[in-house]
């Protein structure tokens, strides 16, 4: 089994407190890859902050990629990061993208006591992703916000938030490689737009490789796609199959902490 099973809330609080004493803890803005800086006010994820990821329709249209990619920069600098409700999250993935396996801590399944699972995240972990569940009333949403704010926590809802400081959501996706019937899925393009308020309340939109060529990067304008559908075609890169969870001979300290709650 990868990683480490901790059940009950006492214990979960117990391990993330150390998290604090992250090397990138003292700054105030966390870096995420410089073809996203444009979607964001402060060109990075600012400490404090909620940042929600809108999954769309269907819901996995790309949003687990681009919560991907917004992680990686902020792990590679030293932060910890977790993952609370996203059962098909893979660590495989994650490794690849470049997450720190040893700095991220997942909650594929943290039932009633979700709240109070992302609650305690919030008070260790530097950069919280959190799925939405259907019934999440506005003021659990605020005092979860008001607590990221007041630990320095970036929080990102995953789903439908409303309120959040800057809100992205992949709007269209267009995947390359498949000819007629063969091939193989390579990259795929993107429109990631962003809204928000304050500073972020002008609407922006960018289109990237989501996966592509090993990094996610910016799509000159002078490049052309060839139509396809999001379950459909493709050109460059590759994207190669990973498992869901490191291997079982993986290094103890490259495998991801996975935290469960209360049986």
């Amino acid at each position: 089994m990868a990683g480490r099973m901790v059940v009950g809330s006492a214990a979960l609080a117990g391990l993330v407190r150390p998290a604090s004493a992250d090397p990138a803890g003292g700054h105030r803005m966390l870096p995420v890859a410089p073809e996203l800086t444009g979607l964001l006010p402060n060109r990075g994820l600012r400490r404090g902050s909620t940042i929600a990821i809108a999954t769309g329709q269907p819901r996995h249209s790309g949003g687990t990629s681009l919560v991907l990619a917004l992680l990686a920069e902020a792990s590679r600098a030293g932060s910890w990061c977790a993952v609370v409700g996203v059962p098909t999250f893979g660590a495989g993935a994650a490794a690849e993208a470049g997450i720190a396996l040893d700095r991220l801590a997942l909650v594929p399944q943290p039932g009633p006591d979700w709240p109070t699972v992302v609650a305690a995240l919030i008070d260790g972990v530097d950069v919280v992703v959190a799925a939405v569940p259907a019934a999440v009333s506005a003021s659990i949403a605020n005092r979860l916000a008001a607590r990221a704010r007041q630990r320095g926590s970036v929080l990102v809802p995953y789903g439908r938030w409303d309120g959040a400081d800057v809100t992205l959501q992949v709007v269209r996706g267009v995947w390359e490689g498949l000819g007629q019937g063969r091939g193989r899925l390579r990259r795929r393009e993107v429109t990631v737009a962003a809204r928000g308020r304050g500073a972020a309340a002008r609407p922006k939109e960018i289109k990237v490789w989501l996966p592509g060529d090993g990094l996610t990067r910016v799509i000159p304008r002078s490049a052309t796609v060839p139509a396809a559908s999001v379950t459909g075609r493709s050109t460059a890169g590759r994207l190669r199959p990973v498992p869901a969870v490191p291997t079982p001979d993986a290094p103890p300290h490259h495998r991801p902490l996975t935290l469960v709650g209360p049986p």
